[in-house]
């Protein structure tokens, strides 16, 4: 089964970048879905951004798009989150998700991903 860790997060004042990564254990990684989602505070976890299994497709948030890209590298077996213009509103638990077989139309649904990452803190200040 693939285990995920995250890191790359900190504090950063608002209008900087951050570049989060996730490196999976699973040697197929290439063969699945991966995907971002992040938690604030009293907050349901939302879906930030993703890749899908497939074609290689790339999928955001409405939050997010045009600011956040998601990227991978199957021969390290790392995902990317590069993170440019951040907003206060982008503090959160960041975390690195994957699922073998989800549908395109799940991807969004954190409940249709089988493997997590421990989460990285990104905190925006002013």
């Amino acid at each position: 089964q693939a285990q995920l860790v995250e890191s790359g997060g900190g504090l950063v004042q608002a209008g900087g970048s951050l570049r989060l990564s996730c490196v999976a254990s699973e040697r197929t990684f290439s063969t699945y879905t991966m995907g971002w989602f992040r938690q604030a505070p009293g907050k349901e976890r939302e879906f930030v951004a993703a890749i899908f299994r497939t074609y290689g497709r790339t999928y955001y948030g409405d939050s997010v798009k045009g600011r956040f890209t998601i990227s991978r590298d199957n021969a390290k077996t790392t995902i990317y989150l590069q993170m440019d213009n951040l907003k206060l509103e982008d503090t959160a638990l960041y975390y690195c998700a994957a699922d073998r077989g989800l549908i395109l139309s799940s991807i969004q649904r954190p409940d249709q991903y089988d493997y997590w990452g421990q989460g990285t803190q990104v905190t925006v200040s002013s």
